[in-house]
């Protein structure tokens, strides 16, 4: 127990952990607010939002996936970053045909990147604990993706609102991720500095 306490490595990349939640719920907040604020009025900027976001996706899991070991230790993430790139160019594509097939491809990705953040959670948090809001997160995706998938098939036509309800609960677990961490962290320096 007391090694883990001690450990630089862990407690460095702890550190990371917390930036990284904290610039993922900032971004998914920003792209919230971006999608109800703008995009409803513009269909080129709304286009512009469902592309970025598969495309940060990959970029923000590519980047931690080297932050934490590299890519052949983090194999759910290097999975999520090829499902989120394949996402993307679908959504591309998608775009060009109708609201209801990029919904589609949403609800598939957010089914297969949501087990895939399951699997990244349940795997951090053997090292790092904290991890139970990405592991509801990560389930609660994959119903979404369900969910959207259904949607997609109903005659009303959707709009990127959908995606940022979506978004809007991500941001909210990444930003609870952090701030768990954090608290956790203020816990065991508290408990170094009684035993020291």
């Amino acid at each position: 127990m007391a090694h883990h306490q001690m450990d630089p490595v862990r407690d460095d990349h702890g550190q990371w952990l917390k930036q990284y939640y904290f610039i993922r719920a900032a971004f998914s907040v920003a792209w919230v607010v971006a999608a109800f604020a703008v995009a409803r009025s513009s269909p080129a900027i709304a286009g512009g939002l469902l592309v970025l976001y598969p495309a940060w996706d990959a970029a923000a899991n590519f980047v931690d996936a080297l932050r934490s070991g590299g890519l052949s230790q983090n194999r759910t993430q290097a999975l999520n970053v090829l499902v989120s790139l394949a996402t993307t160019v679908a959504v591309l594509v998608a775009l060009q045909m109708s609201m209801n097939g990029v919904l589609g491809v949403f609800g598939a990705w957010a089914i297969l990147s949501g087990l895939l953040q399951l699997g990244t959670a349940l795997h951090r948090w053997r090292r790092f604990g904290a991890q139970w809001a990405m592991v509801l997160s990560g389930g609660q995706s994959a119903l979404a993706g369900g969910f959207f998938i259904f949607q997609a098939t109903m005659p009303a036509v959707p709009s990127i609102a959908d995606v940022a309800g979506y978004a809007a609960v991500g941001a909210l677990y990444f930003l609870v991720s952090a701030a768990w961490l954090t608290v956790s962290d203020w816990r065991r320096r508290a408990r170094r500095m009684q035993q020291g």
